[in-house]
């Protein structure tokens, strides 16, 4: 429990000062983070991170991770990244013939499906951060909301939680567990706007605490489902106490692209 509070500070910490700093100290954190959490998923599949399957994967992960301006300013080329997508997954199709079936057509889905879930995920969290202005204060408002909503489902869990919410996903999370989470999240939220309001309309707001804080639990329990399918217990073993880095991360690439799909921060 120590090891675990004081990595979680520790982290906790060094993310806070680099969302304020933004720039490229954030951009490449966010980097080297995105790049992690890829690597953690293509073990779980037992895929080798320098094999030609795990480099084909962690291209297409950077291929939706980075920005259309860094794109652009890298590679002055006039494919699209849709277009660069499909052509590596062209290639991984290949492999499976080159292998003789050694690598399969699951593992190309499996690599597909991963690389948009990490990529676009860390994505979306780059972009909120540079967006002008309130970047700053929208990213601390959802990672607020996030902490808000994983403590009350804890506490609140532990306290009266007794009807389970999905057992055969995450046997200790329970539906007043989640509820307590959402009404935490409510709570924080509402004084977090009232101290700095990060939309114009209140509604905004309460919409962006909803959707963050459910969500980010359907995050959680994505992780979680991934974790149970691959007889997994952490993603990894970076952060002592707190597994991996998708571990940490689960809830909040989840929640950053539908915020920006539904129009809530753009």
């Amino acid at each position: 429990m120590r090891t675990r509070m004081i990595t979680g500070a520790f982290f906790g910490l060094t993310m806070i000062i680099l969302v304020w700093l933004g720039g490229w100290p954030f951009s490449l954190l966010i980097s080297v983070v995105a790049s992690i959490a890829m690597v953690e998923l293509l073990r779980m599949r037992n895929i080798k991170a320098l094999s030609l399957e795990g480099i084909a994967g962690l291209l297409s992960m950077w291929l939706w991770f980075v920005p259309e301006d860094w794109f652009s300013t890298v590679l002055s080329i006039e494919f699209t990244k849709v277009e660069m997508f499909a052509f590596l997954i062209l290639i991984l199709l290949m492999l499976t013939v080159m292998t003789k079936n050694k690598f399969t057509f699951d593992e190309v889905g499996f690599i597909v499906v991963s690389s948009i879930y990490v990529g676009f995920g860390f994505h979306y969290l780059l972009l909120t951060r540079e967006i002008p202005g309130d970047g700053i204060w929208l990213l601390f408002y959802v990672l607020v909301l996030i902490w808000a909503t994983d403590s009350g489902a804890y506490f609140i869990g532990k306290a009266i939680g007794k009807h389970k919410l999905w057992p055969h996903i995450s046997p200790n999370k329970t539906i007043e567990g989640a509820v307590g989470g959402i009404l935490l999240a409510v709570f924080v939220g509402s004084v977090f706007y009232m101290i700095y309001p990060v939309t114009p309309l209140y509604i905004t707001a309460f919409c962006i605490m909803l959707v963050t804080s459910i969500f980010g639990q359907m995050g959680d329990l994505v992780e979680s489902a991934l974790k149970r399918h691959y007889a997994v217990k952490d993603s990894g073993h970076v952060l002592p106490g707190h597994g991996g880095i998708l571990d940490r991360f689960d809830s909040l690439i989840y929640v950053l692209p539908i915020l920006h799909l539904l129009q809530l921060i753009a």
